[in-house]
């Protein structure tokens, strides 16, 4: 068995969740790291993912965006946007 690329990590998560990278062994993970929620940028970053969502689905693969900004902002960012 090889060497994990990313050690283990949980973080709090939207829908009173929380993410831990373990629980996905088996699984693709796409990882990526924006700014801040609301920005020109990061929108249209996470809206690219979402549209996406069912081929990286199909490709046992999730997607995970990371932001300095609090879980009521991520809230507010994921459903203004309708991120799954």
């Amino acid at each position: 068995m090889s060497d994990p690329v990313i050690t283990d990590f949980e973080l709090p998560s939207t829908g009173d969740t929380t993410f831990k990278l373990s629980d996905h062994r088996g699984q693709n993970v796409v990882v990526y790291f924006y700014p801040k929620d609301n920005t020109s940028g990061c929108t249209l970053e996470g809206q690219e993912f979402r549209d996406l969502y069912k081929d990286f689905g199909k490709a046992n693969t999730i997607v995970v965006g990371i932001s300095r900004d609090s879980l009521k902002s991520h809230e507010g960012f994921k459903a203004e946007f309708e991120f799954p």
